[in-house]
């Protein structure tokens, strides 16, 4: 039996690394096969594109450029990490995937959707999440989370954008809930976490009942 794809997605600061670890610790107890992952990186080849993007070497070649660079970490993510766990039966747990590429290069770099969507044919296949988690945060206490969690460190690349830019970005992502809910849950992040890591599992054995998949215990990938 194939795995499930869950991904989490939102603004900076939203706790999206924090309840895909929860999630991902919630599996294991249940004796599922998991792997937790991220983007960009995830992968060998996908973490040296990781380094580029997010000290933000990319950014004077433009937003296509960056787009190009996250489908192609991806493609390679894909290739040697999520498409053989899952083919495994193991569920892959994601921070981020294509929604960001979406919201930050597609609608705040105005890369333009059809160039967005070429991409995704290129990089994605068949390799859709199956449940996408977009955690709700208001912007300024998302950056003001980042802030605390870098400490005396230098923002990256996407950290660095001003506050109408975070405020644009929460609301592409609303966006993309509105309009894809089949796949899609939006969370209200501005709650304490145990709150919401109670809601996610909820909803997780809602829509992929995991009592179901099979019992493969193995040690969440780091």
């Amino acid at each position: 039996m194939r795995g499930s794809f869950i991904t989490f997605e939102g603004g900076e600061g939203a706790g999206k690394s924090t309840q895909a670890v929860a999630l991902a610790k919630k599996l294991a107890t249940m004796g599922i096969g998991v792997v937790s992952t991220r983007e960009p990186g995830g992968s060998p080849g996908a973490e040296l594109v990781r380094h580029v993007l997010l000290s933000g070497a990319a950014k004077p070649f433009g937003t296509d450029a960056e787009a190009m660079l996250f489908a192609a970490a991806r493609a390679d993510h894909l290739d040697t990490l999520i498409t053989p766990s899952l083919e495994n039966g193991k569920w892959v747990v994601c921070d981020r995937f294509v929604d960001s590429t979406r919201v930050y290069q597609g609608v705040l770099g105005k890369a333009g959707w059809p160039f967005i969507k070429g991409l995704e044919k290129l990089s994605l296949g068949e390799g859709s999440p199956n449940l996408t988690f977009i955690l709700d945060l208001p912007a300024d206490i998302g950056l003001a989370r980042a802030h605390e969690r870098r400490g005396e460190g230098a923002p990256d690349r996407f950290e660095s954008e001003n506050l109408a830019f975070h405020e644009a970005l929460n609301e592409a992502f609303r966006d993309i809930a509105q309009r894809e809910p089949d796949r899609c849950v939006l969370v209200d992040a501005n709650r304490p976490k145990d709150r919401i890591t109670a809601d996610i599992w909820r909803l997780v054995r809602k829509r992929l009942h995991p009592e179901t998949a099979p019992m493969t215990i193995e040690e969440i990938a780091r």
